[in-house]
């Protein structure tokens, strides 16, 4: 049995098709049972409720032999901490009691880098995997740089004034990874019961791109001139504050930008095994531009 955590998640919808495919058992926790398609309900157990309340992921890990895990956003958090370490610490004492063997989570690139201490979100994330390791379960820890698709919510900016955002200088070269790529390489370790151990597996894409480099890609995909426009630290924490973020949590997010800006992502040398197949220009073909015309 594979249980899927938020299941209406960018990457738990692209997730759950291709578990489907392979016609194996799926187990879902998710709020509101009423968002999950009509297949998924019908081919799925459903258990409803929050992944982070103890006695739901107590119930949902029963009988079961992998688990996808990924910590939802919470911009109303106290702090990262809570956010992270103290919403997954059920699921670690369930993984314990159930004997689940094996675990996939979603995380991100940092560990190792002298910024990875003061990164926010990166760090909540890093210390979320320690305590998941912790439970001795054989464990993959899926390690992102940024989403290609977290652009997305800059689409209706990028259509009115022709620019998106961002606290990165724009001449800094950076991977980038896809949810569809990112949802692959889950559903890989999720089908096999063979691999053992604990481990990080980088999800890198294929190549390097400055948010400029975007930009220009995005503006001949679209066919509409798109600049990449800084906003600096204060300013970024203002917007995240203006969207209902605590403090700390706005923090976070600011925190993550600086550290990627001194190079958290760059921490890890693209290989074969690391690299993922879809393109941001691909990315930009398939989902930005259908997006756009919305």
């Amino acid at each position: 049995m594979i249980v899927i955590t938020a299941p209406t998640s960018r990457i738990g919808h692209q997730l759950l098709p291709l578990l489907r495919a392979a016609n194996v058992p799926v187990r879902v926790i998710v709020r509101n049972a009423e968002k999950l398609s009509p297949e998924i309900r019908r081919h799925a157990e459903v258990v409803e409720g929050s992944h982070g309340d103890a006695a739901i992921i107590d119930r949902a890990l029963k009988g079961a032999t992998h688990l996808f895990w990924l910590c939802p956003a919470n911009p109303k958090a106290a702090s990262v901490d809570e956010a992270y370490v103290e919403f997954t610490r059920p699921a670690a004492d369930a993984i314990k009691a159930h004997g689940v063997e094996r675990v996939v989570d979603i995380t991100a690139l940092g560990r190792g880098t002298p910024y990875a201490d003061e990164a926010g979100y990166v760090t909540g994330s890093l210390a979320m995997d320690d305590l998941l390791a912790a439970t001795g379960a054989h464990f993959r820890a899926l390690s992102m740089p940024s989403f290609m698709d977290n652009l997305l919510w800059q689409v209706p900016v990028m259509r009115n004034k022709g620019m998106f955002f961002s606290p990165i200088p724009g001449h800094l070269a950076l991977p980038a990874c896809s949810v569809s790529d990112i949802a692959a390489v889950a559903a890989r370790f999720l089908l096999d019961d063979t691999w053992e151990g604990q481990a990080e597996v980088p999800v890198l894409g294929p190549e390097d791109l400055s948010f400029n480099q975007m930009a220009a890609i995005m503006s001949e995909v679209l066919g509409h001139k798109i600049t990449c426009a800084p906003v600096d630290s204060d300013s970024y924490k203002t917007m995240f504050i203006n969207q209902g973020f605590t403090e700390a949590m706005a923090d976070g997010m600011t925190d993550m930008a600086r550290a990627k800006s001194r190079g958290l992502d760059l921490g890890v040398t693209r290989t074969p095994k690391t690299a993922t197949p879809t393109s941001f220009r691909q990315w930009c073909e398939t989902v930005l531009k259908p997006a756009f015309k919305n």
